[in-house]
């Protein structure tokens, strides 16, 4: 993994500011994996793709995680401390480009889900059917006592059967955080979303290094590109400087 600049980064933050998540996060994987091929990066099941970006965030910010959640019952903001050794699932065979799953007369082929799936979902498509069209483009063949069938004739248990042999095959790709609120007791399972998560912190990075960038730009008349290559503890001491 190469080690992102200053520079390097706030670039990927500005081509992606107005991007979909899925683009954000190829943008940053691209930056980080500079000698593979965009396509490869595209191609990886999403639980691949997330447990790079997890590889990256601790590159990037350090291991410990920081967050806040509202208690679905009462309101309540919760403050998450966490590492990321918390939320990495340990990594088990690399799953296959093509999978099988046999149930009740159905033999079903089927691949994981990439970013290229991601990249074509509708926008602003609702919940059900975006997980029809991902599941029609991940199937490749049905067979119902070897006979040839279509995506919309599977019940709705073979559909949940494939859903739950994706989700083990590709366990990284829905990471789950188990959380009590305090004040009411309630306790419930909410989703860790690193692609979000990570590119947050990108964007709140990027606003206080432009402000750094602005503070001694304008103090001392450097360029940019000179500041953007000083360490973070370089910069800190000149601006901690101006303010003595």
């Amino acid at each position: 993994m190469h080690m992102l600049t200053a520079s390097e980064l706030l670039s990927v933050w500005e081509r992606g500011r107005s991007q979909p998540s899925h683009r954000q996060a190829l943008l940053l994987l691209a930056a980080a994996y500079p000698e593979t091929k965009p396509e490869e990066l595209a191609g990886l099941s999403i639980g691949q793709r997330d447990a790079q970006l997890l590889t990256l965030r601790e590159r990037l910010f350090g291991p410990s995680l920081a967050s806040m959640a509202g208690c679905p019952a009462c309101s309540e903001k919760l403050e998450l401390n966490f590492d990321i050794a918390d939320v990495r699932v340990e990594a088990g065979e690399e799953p296959k480009d093509q999978l099988k799953l046999k149930i009740s007369g159905y033999e079903v082929l089927f691949r994981l889900p990439d970013s290229n799936d991601l990249a074509v979902l509708a926008t602003g498509a609702d919940r059900e059917s975006g997980r029809g069209t991902l599941l029609k483009r991940c199937l490749m063949e049905i067979r119902l006592n070897g006979e040839k069938q279509q995506v919309e004739e599977l019940p709705a248990e073979i559909v949940a059967a494939i859903s739950e042999n994706m989700a083990l095959a590709d366990p990284q790709a829905v990471v789950n955080l188990g959380l009590d609120c305090p004040a009411c007791g309630h306790n419930w399972l909410a989703i860790f979303d690193i692609v979000s998560f990570l590119w947050s912190e990108v964007e709140n990075w990027a606003q206080r290094i432009l402000s750094d960038v602005h503070i001694l730009a304008r103090s001392y008349g450097w360029r940019e590109a000179d500041i953007l290559a000083m360490s973070a503890l370089r910069r800190q001491c000149y601006l901690e400087m101006l303010g003595s």
